[in-house]
């Protein structure tokens, strides 16, 4: 398995622990390092996915929630959301991985851990997200630099 995909289960396993049970981030991340090591490479990846995806959180919510109303951020089964939230910081904030594969991993991590109808949910919020970014992130006062579409301060 590849080292980035590696790297999100374990930021996805991290979060969830966090999410449900209240558990400190560091502990979280370094038990699952404990059980499968990363190389820096995969340890920086997994870091940074799973602060980046708690120091956004909030916004990150509010996007999901725009794109699917019908199913509230806090009913989802915690898999989907944590991966819909990992996935929806690749695409909005860490530019280092192409949209539509971020799009293909957080289908991928859905087949692994979530239900079976996980995947669809997780491809058509995300495939909206893609599509509709500008207008999501400009309705929660996001500004992107449109050129690159990456965040500005």
């Amino acid at each position: 398995m590849k080292i980035r995909r590696r790297a999100r289960i374990t930021a996805l396993q991290a979060l969830f622990e966090v999410d449900t049970v209240h558990h400190d981030p560091e502990l979280s991340l370094q038990a699952r390092l404990e059980e499968a090591p990363l190389p820096a490479q995969g340890l920086a990846f997994a870091h940074n996915l799973l602060y980046g995806v708690l120091q956004h959180q909030a916004m990150l919510d509010s996007v999901i929630q725009q794109i699917a109303p019908e199913w509230p951020i806090e009913q989802m089964a915690p898999v989907d959301r944590n991966i819909l939230r990992i996935s929806a910081y690749e695409i909005i904030f860490d530019n280092s991985t192409p949209p539509k594969v971020a799009i293909n991993e957080a289908v991928e991590l859905a087949k692994l851990f979530g239900s079976d109808s996980s995947s669809r949910f997780i491809n058509g919020v995300l495939g909206t997200l893609l599509a509709q970014k500008p207008r999501l992130l400009s309705e929660v006062g996001v500004k992107t630099n449109e050129s690159s579409g990456k965040m500005s301060n």
